[in-house]
């Protein structure tokens, strides 16, 4: 486990990053992906390689400390939380694979980060000596832009019919295109990418199935703590992102309370009008339970990682669930904000619609939208297996 001063000087680097990213957090949705300086702070700061395995320069750090630094990276820039989030999952992800994978990515230099998208598989792979030739396009690649590697789902053949795999591919040979058009998150550059008939060594291909479920004995080095951990640290890789933003959102609209009037009111201003009084409690009150919920779901990771334990069906579905009840928290917070603030949240020169937009965008990320995870936490609940509505669990 970490221990608490690297996790306390970790969330301290990543608060100091918080001014620079809050400066350039505008720049960087406008020109829809981060600064040059911002990808080198977070890289100079160490917090790319959180989930980098230590034998090869990398921190190896706890859910805990992900959460907490992606916290206070979103509190600066969402975007920026975000991307530190799904590259150090796929970090994590590359530290699943074969050794000579791991030598590939991180042999020569610790801070490679690798990217990952978990969507549909590919098309079948083409055997070929020694390995596939993988074809296929794979959207919302966040951190397609700064990543060296990514990880993507492909179908290989094999002795039992075709199965999903993890294909591990370098991203100067493949194709990005620009397809990152959306209105919030927008400096995630969450582009497509084009693979034609690239060549995928073996050692590069792991199954993804095994994975998911957390079954990966014979297949992971037993000594990887949170190799059966991959659906709950995927989790807490976003979420994080999120609730920083929305604290955030919650400071400024405090802040300027004292010196924004309240329209058609005798209130001196917004800070002494009960009803703003109430918007903005109730904000800072769900921002903080979401807070709260998002620490016990890193918590559980760490111990059941700690314990040596696979989490059972109805703990992971609850995880899938409780992930998805701190996004909803986090827009319904920001929700409240923006009338408590006014109609001027929504002008362009304020910060909050910024964050509105990407608290928006990234609360309907498919690991949380459409009911899904819901149904799947229900499912559980009765006895039935949840994985026959979505194998994401």
């Amino acid at each position: 486990m970490t221990s608490t001063t690297q996790h306390d000087e970790l969330v301290e680097r990543a608060a100091g990053l918080r001014e620079q990213l809050w400066h350039d957090a505008d720049e960087c949705d406008r020109s829809r992906r981060l600064s040059d300086r911002d990808v080198e702070a977070l890289t100079g700061a160490g917090l790319l390689r959180l989930m980098t395995p230590r034998r090869f320069g990398g921190l190896e750090t706890d859910m805990r400390t992900l959460l907490d630094v992606n916290i206070e990276l979103g509190r600066g820039c969402c975007s920026a939380a975000w991307i530190s989030g799904v590259c150090n999952a796929g970090d994590f992800v590359v530290s699943l694979f074969p050794e000579p994978a791991q030598r590939e990515v991180w042999g020569d230099d610790p801070d490679a980060c690798a990217a990952l998208v978990l969507g549909r598989p590919g098309p079948l792979a083409e055997p070929a000596d020694g390995g596939v030739l993988v074809s296929g396009e794979w959207a919302y690649a966040s951190g397609s832009l700064h990543a060296r590697w990514i990880s993507v789902l492909v179908l290989v053949d094999g002795d039992d019919g075709p199965a999903v795999h993890f294909a591990l591919m370098p991203l100067d040979q493949l194709r990005v295109k620009d397809t990152w058009h959306f209105a919030g998150l927008r400096g995630t550059g969450s582009n497509t990418v084009v693979a034609d008939r690239l060549f995928v060594p073996r050692h590069r291909l792991v199954p993804y199935g095994p994975l998911l479920a957390g079954e990966t004995d014979g297949l992971v080095d037993p000594a990887h703590r949170y190799r059966n951990s991959l659906t709950g640290l995927f989790m807490v890789g976003l979420i994080g992102s999120l609730i920083g933003a929305a604290d955030a959102a919650c400071e400024h609209v405090r802040g300027q309370a004292a010196g924004r009037p309240v329209a058609g009111s005798r209130f001196a201003d917004q800070s002494q009008s009960p009803m703003f009084q109430l918007d903005l409690a109730r904000a800072v009150s769900t921002v903080d339970g979401a807070k709260l919920r998002a620490r016990r779901i890193a918590g559980s990771v760490d111990e059941l990682a700690a314990a040596g334990r696979n989490a059972d069906l109805p703990t992971r579905a609850r995880a899938r669930m409780e992930s998805t009840a701190v996004t909803e928290a986090c827009r319904d917070a920001i929700e409240g904000l923006m009338t408590a603030y006014g109609s001027s949240a929504f002008s362009e020169a304020n910060p909050l619609q910024r964050i509105w937009r990407d608290i928006h965008v990234g609360s309907r990320h498919a690991g949380f939208g459409m009911g899904v995870p819901q149904l799947v936490y229900g499912r559980a609940l009765v006895g039935m297996d949840p994985r026959e509505v979505s194998p994401l669990v």
